[in-house]
């Protein structure tokens, strides 16, 4: 290579670090930028669904949704564990008022269908042996759905596949032993498993509509509410629960494969709140980033705030047995706060279920949460529209 050939190669690729750290003046990138996707949520308004009931089921207990692309339709899964109906999701047709760039919200929502899911006997499931809490529509058109669990009601948390048509019964994924109750076993003197209804709420799949396609495998997640009980801290404890995050490898030739599990730090319960809880997460990427929604309710009100996560650099905890011990050499599940909803100043209702909707008119991704009425008569079911740009 000759020398001005030389110098111009060598000065070319110093134009180019020189111009990657400057945008006409000095910019500096940070560790947490280069670990966090450069996100922001803009509310956009709510819609209070009105009380009623649809082909004979209560519409009530929205506890999860997951939007269908393909169809621009939201499924949204009831918790009712088959008490006032079978367990069951709806779907919905959502309606953006677009018209007025100022005035973006939800204009309506109506509800096109139920579907009742079925056991392995291929029937509607039968009261109180279902907790059905989560729910992911897969790229193969199926969805999965899971039940938190209810130990003292011998309600045992499971993640399942369904047809999105029938609901009936397609695979039952393999759930670790550290998450089932040991009540009844010889092992009962070292209590384990998910406590009351603080099993498996969050569930997504990672964002890959070519797998179902080119038959490809695909991720799922899932986590805990709350600590297991074998992880659970003293009562006196200001440390912030230690929950467990699951990574699933799905589809293709192979059987559904556990890869990982991670530790989440749950945030400490706030001021004046009874519990907090993680309650929704989403996939951002195939890169390790999600939303999460954590959630909490008290003597005065509830509350609920919207991290981004990233699972880059997390340990692997699934061979540890307890979190009650010291967990200074894990490295858990990196959080940066987006959106504290009590900012809003409006009423929060119990907000569990949070999805990805439609695009919105200025081009940026509709985010939607809804809130579990818990069939109450003091509670609604409360959707709040946001904007996410990146």
């Amino acid at each position: 290579m000759t020398k001005p050939r030389l110098f111009s190669l060598i000065l070319a690729i110093a134009i180019a670090l020189l111009s990657t750290f400057t945008t006409g003046c000095t910019q500096v990138i940070t560790a947490q930028q280069r670990t966090f996707l450069d996100l922001s949520l803009n509310f956009l308004g709510e819609y209070k669904l009105p009380d009623m009931k649809y082909e004979d089921t209560p519409v009530g207990g929205l506890s999860a949704l997951t939007y269908d692309r393909g169809r621009d339709r939201i499924l949204a899964l009831s918790d009712d564990r088959s008490n006032l109906a079978p367990a069951r999701f709806y779907t919905l047709a959502l309606t953006i008022n677009s018209k007025d760039p100022e005035k973006i919200g939800i204009a309506d929502i109506k509800i096109e269908d139920v579907t009742f899911i079925k056991d392995e006997n291929g029937k509607n499931y039968s009261p109180g042996n279902i907790d059905p809490e989560g729910i992911a529509l897969s790229p193969k058109g199926t969805v999965f759905i899971s039940s938190e669990g209810v130990p003292s009601k011998g309600i045992a948390p499971f993640i399942r596949e369904f047809d999105q048509k029938t609901g009936q019964l397609q695979e039952n994924l393999r759930i670790p032993d550290r998450f089932l109750s040991n009540n009844n076993t010889a092992e009962a003197q070292t209590p384990r498993g998910v406590q009351e209804n603080l099993g498996f709420e969050p569930l997504t799949l990672e964002p890959n509509t070519l797998a179902a396609a080119s038959g490809d495998p695909f991720r799922l997640f899932t986590a805990t509410e709350s600590a297991l009980i074998q992880d659970t801290l003293p009562s006196n404890s200001t440390e912030s629960p230690r929950i467990r995050l699951l990574h699933y490898l799905l589809g293709g030739t192979i059987p559904p494969i556990l890869v990982a599990e991670h530790l989440y730090l749950l945030d400490y319960p706030p001021q004046g709140a009874l519990d907090n809880g993680l309650t929704e997460l989403i996939a951002l990427d195939t890169g390790g980033h999600f939303l999460s929604l954590e959630r909490s309710y008290g003597l005065l009100g509830n509350g609920a705030k919207i991290y981004q996560i990233t699972l880059g650099g997390a340990s692997d905890t699934s061979s540890i047995v307890s979190f009650q011990e010291d967990i200074s050499t894990i490295a858990p599940v990196k959080k940066q706060l987006l959106l504290d909803l009590t900012d809003l100043g409006i009423y929060l209702d119990n907000l569990e279920g949070m999805t990805f909707g439609p695009r919105l008119p200025d081009g940026s991704q509709s985010l939607i949460l809804v809130s579990d009425n818990n069939f109450s008569n003091s509670q609604v079911t409360q959707f709040l529209l946001f904007s996410l740009k990146t």
